[in-house]
């Protein structure tokens, strides 16, 4: 599992709207300042998020982003996947996008692999964005 740009930039707008929900909506100019992120890719990975209703939009002065969900209810590793796709190290081992390889030839490396993806998705299955603010 490698996280592209994608995943971090989803995961830090969305850390950032988690501890900023008391103030309302959040502008995403904001979000974009506080981490030096571009605004324009920044809009198209808010349509995935809100397209998935991990967010909410309100258009207007007043208006912003905001989560669609508690922060308790969103781990780290459905956003993961939502932008990148599997956790595992390779799809022969992947539970959500599993795919044969090459390596699927050979149980050893195979059992490795799983116990690699089942310590990761251990991990960040249990992680909510509550934990990170």
């Amino acid at each position: 599992m490698k996280l592209t740009t994608k995943s971090e930039y989803a995961l830090l707008a969305l850390i950032y709207i988690a501890r900023h929900e008391k103030n309302g909506f959040i502008k995403i100019e904001d979000i974009c300042e506080k981490y030096n992120l571009s605004k324009k890719y920044l809009e198209q990975l808010f349509f995935i998020l809100k397209n998935s209703c991990y967010i909410k939009t309100k258009r207007g002065a007043e208006g912003g982003y905001c989560l669609a969900k508690p922060s308790g209810k969103i781990t780290v590793a459905e956003i993961i996947r939502l932008m990148d796709g599997a956790l595992a190290p390779t799809e022969s081992v992947s539970h959500y996008f599993f795919s044969k390889t090459p390596l699927s030839q050979e149980k050893k490396i195979i059992k490795v692999l799983r116990g690699i993806r089942d310590y990761i998705a251990d991990k960040l299955e249990n992680l909510t964005l509550k934990e990170l603010i």
